[in-house]
């Protein structure tokens, strides 16, 4: 399966991307593709019309996203914890497309410096994902204490990290394949 990864931290000294790097491969690991979309590359504008609204005439990064997204049998979205919500790049990524997520599951990878591991900005971004047309699978991926959480390649520290990884891909993958399954015969309207 092909499976879009993104990562909403544009932070200089962004701790979030060691979580991406592991998801990553651990998706790759699973024989899947992965395609790894970061704002901080995209450098996107601020919201003022929608992919759809461009009617052919879009710049090319949305064009690139909007590709990226339609191959996608599902997404994971790797989020950080700005004050109890979720990253204003990510927010504004990811409003820029609607369509392009339909009948599609996602799965959020969730952190923060502290002890929470960010399930507070993953409960606002259960929400919009839903709302967005790629509901959140049940289960969310948190690591708390970011910093000293995993190596810089991203290999967590924690080996007790493993079990929780493999269940939450797992149930993404049940999730991508029903769905895929699903689209496959036609979608509601």
């Amino acid at each position: 399966m092909n499976f879009v990864i993104i990562y909403g931290s544009v932070r200089t000294a962004r701790q979030g991307i060691k979580v991406t790097r592991y998801i990553d491969s651990q998706i790759r690991s699973r024989g899947h593709t992965t395609a790894l979309i970061e704002p901080v590359i995209y450098r996107l504008p601020l919201l003022d019309r929608m992919y759809k609204e461009y009617k052919g005439d879009a710049p090319a990064p949305l064009d690139e996203l909007a590709d990226f997204y339609k191959k996608a049998d599902g997404f994971v979205i790797v989020s950080g914890e700005y004050n109890h919500g979720i990253p204003p790049a990510l927010k504004n990524l990811l409003d820029h497309f609607l369509e392009e997520y339909f009948w599609r599951p996602s799965a959020i990878v969730c952190y923060s410096a502290g002890g929470f591991g960010g399930v507070r900005a993953a409960m606002q971004l259960r929400m919009t994902l839903s709302e967005l047309g790629m509901p959140s699978i049940p289960s969310i991926l948190p690591f708390a204490r970011i910093g000293s959480a995993s190596s810089e390649e991203g290999v967590p520290h924690d080996p007790a990290t493993a079990l929780p990884t493999v269940r939450f891909l797992s149930e993404l993958e049940w999730y991508a394949r029903a769905l895929r399954a699903e689209r496959g015969k036609g979608t509601p309207y």
